[in-house]
């Protein structure tokens, strides 16, 4: 109990140290006065989800309450900023993959994948870990990362088995194969209609690049979580220790016709996420609108098919705790870029290049994947667009910039517990199932050995590249 104590106390320290020494630190790079209250409000959230990761919606609810108390947030901007179509999307996808639960869809799944590659717990991982980044790629990262996590929480059952290493696993390869095309992350889509660059674009550039670096995050995966991917053999054979696991449903118990309609659904789901530009464009709909539109039809479609157990799907299989947190968190870093902070951040980027082409690619990777691991990668991402424009009113060429943001974003996303989307949802449904909660450092430690060596590998493989760019 005293070294509890001790521990909240250094907490308390460092959360205080953060959020008053860094607006002092960022101020010198020529904050005004707003904009390092904007920063200090930020920190309230920021630091409180690092060193509070429990109460962590507790200080992001004092966060926007400060800065809405100190002027440099209204109501109407909160809302604008909150990003309630990314929180409507996620709402909807965990409707989905919800009544998938419900249907024993993902124990039919794992009885499969068994069946296919053997009870080898190398294998197994393997091949979860390729499916992540295969599914990542085809739709996007977040319905990936709920389809995989029920997946594989499913495979896991009622064994005594800490699952935090095998999401964070899977995290990793979803973080990976999200940058492989257009549709596989969000910022994909800003950069593909902000730059003109298309899905035949995205399979020249961004494709083997994303292929090289799952190549690289599975090996090194495997050896960081050995001895949790060993203790996996116990659940495979049906035992762990003394104690018989069932961890999948037999044939004969299985709702076939739940099965069928999950499977239906996803597919459907699956197909019109793929080809929600198309339907746009027939539509003559505004772009991503029908991304939205077919999440909320799925969603729409689970709860017909659910019937009298529509409600208790949607108060027991919805993250609510998470999706308040996103909302918070994306109001508070929408107050950033309003003030002008990271346009001060990013122009500071540009100098620092001296009109090199590496370096400035080298330096929007980096700098964009730093950025990535403290707030979204969306906002992120958003904030180095303008930049590009500037760039090219120099005369430079800006090509290389999107592949560059693009990798940055995505691949060290990994990095922190907030560096992704895909991280938070994947964090947030161990918590909701009680399963175990993930501390900040505890990520960092991991994600560190992923995040950085595959940014490594894509920023040389961008550089080796450049002579074959358009200028």
């Amino acid at each position: 109990m005293i070294g509890d104590l001790v521990s909240a106390k250094r907490d308390w320290l460092w959360y205080i140290a953060g959020i008053l020494l860094t607006p002092l630190l960022l101020a010198r790079l020529g904050l005004t006065a707003t904009q390092t209250l904007a920063v200090g409000g930020f920190c309230v959230v920021l630091y409180g989800a690092i060193f509070f990761w429990r109460q962590r919606l507790a200080f992001a609810c004092f966060g926007i309450a400060g800065l809405l108390a100190a002027g440099l947030l209204d109501v109407p901007h909160f809302v604008e900023f909150a990003g309630l179509d990314i929180i409507a999307f996620l709402l909807a996808m965990m409707m989905v993959i919800g009544f998938m639960e419900e249907k024993l869809f993902f124990e039919h799944l794992i009885e499969r994948l068994l069946k296919l590659v053997g009870p080898h717990p190398q294998r197994i991982m393997v091949a979860m870990m390729v499916m992540a980044a295969v599914s990542a790629a085809l739709v996007d990262e977040v319905t990936s990362i709920l389809f995989i996590t029920a997946a594989m929480l499913n495979l896991l059952g009622r064994a005594r088995v800490n699952p935090i290493p095998f999401i964070m696993m899977l995290v990793f390869a979803t973080n990976v194969g999200s940058s492989a095309t257009v549709v596989g992350n969000p910022v994909g889509v800003i950069i593909a209609l902000r730059s003109g660059l298309t899905f035949s674009d995205f399979l020249r550039w961004a494709t083997p690049i994303s292929a090289l670096c799952l190549a690289i995050t599975i090996p090194i995966c495997l050896k960081i979580f050995a001895k949790d991917i060993d203790a996996l053999q116990g659940v495979l054979t049906g035992r762990r220790g003394e104690e018989h696991i069932e961890h999948v449903v037999a044939d004969d118990r299985l709702a076939r016709k739940g099965v069928r309609q999950s499977g239906w659904l996803f597919g459907g789901v699956v197909a019109g996420l793929v080809l929600h530009h198309p339907i746009e464009y027939w539509l003559h709909l505004p772009a991503n609108t029908m991304l939205l539109g077919v999440a909320l039809l799925g969603a729409g479609a689970a709860l017909m098919m659910s019937g009298e157990q529509a409600r208790p799907l949607v108060e027991k299989r919805v993250d609510w705790w998470t999706l308040t947190f996103f909302l918070f968190l994306f109001a508070s870093v929408g107050t950033l870029k309003q003030t002008g902070v990271t346009g001060v951040l990013a122009e500071r980027i540009v100098a620092l290049s001296g009109g090199s082409v590496p370096i400035l690619t080298t330096l929007f990777a980096w700098s964009s994947g730093a950025l990535t691991a403290v707030m979204d990668n969306v906002l992120a991402v958003a904030t180095f667009v303008p930049i590009v424009n500037d760039v090219a009113a120099q005369g430079l060429p800006t090509f290389p910039l999107w592949w560059a943001m693009l990798f940055g974003s995505t691949l060290l996303g990994n990095l922190t517990l907030i560096g992704s989307t895909a991280n938070i949802v994947a964090a947030g449904v161990l918590e909701r199932r009680k399963l175990g909660e993930i501390a900040f450092v505890q990520w960092i430690k991991a994600g560190a050995l992923v995040a950085i060596p595959t940014l490594l590998l894509a920023n040389l493989l961008l550089l080796a590249q450049l002579s074959l760019m358009p200028h």
